[in-house]
């Protein structure tokens, strides 16, 4: 059995557009600058970490600002929809015999009022939600651990470059998808195992890795 832990926002949600405005309402209260529509396309290209590097918000501020970002979001869900054609993957991968779980930096009561909204809730077999943005490697470790999984059965699809990131600490294969967050040229700079820009290229780039 195939192992296929989603990241949620991004590749699954179409959210970005919702944390967009969220972030900029935000932006007086911890002190980063607003993000002009004009400004989205270059943000694209830069990590996470350049992101933050750019805003000069403060690393202790990232915490609460994820808590905020949460709270605000939850608002917002009845009105977010999955990409175009994931649901559909998401139950053919199901139907495959896959264990699909969720691992994200967005609540696990968000992701579960989500997919429970989208009649989605009994595809995943776990939601594991972490603070930190960049500790995603140990959220997908403390899923392995409470699952007894095994990690060669892993494969990790994300839409930004720290999904790559946790899955090279982890020496997991990563489907990195082009429709969220990150550029296809910010993720193909660093050499996912698979770089996809729909959701049916899933059903193959599942099936290969197994090969």
């Amino acid at each position: 059995m195939k192992v296929i832990i989603f990241d949620f926002d991004g590749t699954i949600a179409d959210s970005f557009e919702a944390v967009w405005k969220i972030s900029n309402k935000l932006a007086a209260e911890f002190g980063y600058p607003v993000t002009q529509a004009d400004d989205i396309n270059q943000l694209k290209n830069l990590s996470s970490k350049e992101i933050i590097k750019q805003s000069k918000l403060s690393p202790f501020k990232i915490p609460f600002l994820v808590r905020r970002l949460r709270k605000e979001l939850y608002r917002e869900l009845p009105h977010l929809q999955t990409f175009p054609g994931m649901e559909a993957v998401l139950r053919s991968l199901k139907q495959q015999g896959n264990c699909l779980g969720i691992v994200t930096s967005n609540s696990r009561e968000n992701v579960q009022a989500f997919l429970n909204a989208q009649n989605l809730l009994d595809i995943f077999d776990f939601v594991e939600s972490g603070l930190a943005l960049f500790g995603k490697d140990k959220v997908i470790r403390r899923v392995v651990k409470r699952q007894r999984l095994n990690l060669a059965d892993l494969v990790y699809v994300g839409d930004e470059t720290r999904d790559i990131e946790a899955a090279r600490k982890l020496g997991i294969p990563i489907i990195s998808v082009t429709w969220g967050f990150n550029s296809s040229q910010a993720l193909a700079a660093e050499n996912p195992d698979f770089l996809i820009n729909q959701p049916e290229e899933l059903l193959q780039a599942a099936k290969t890795n197994g090969e």
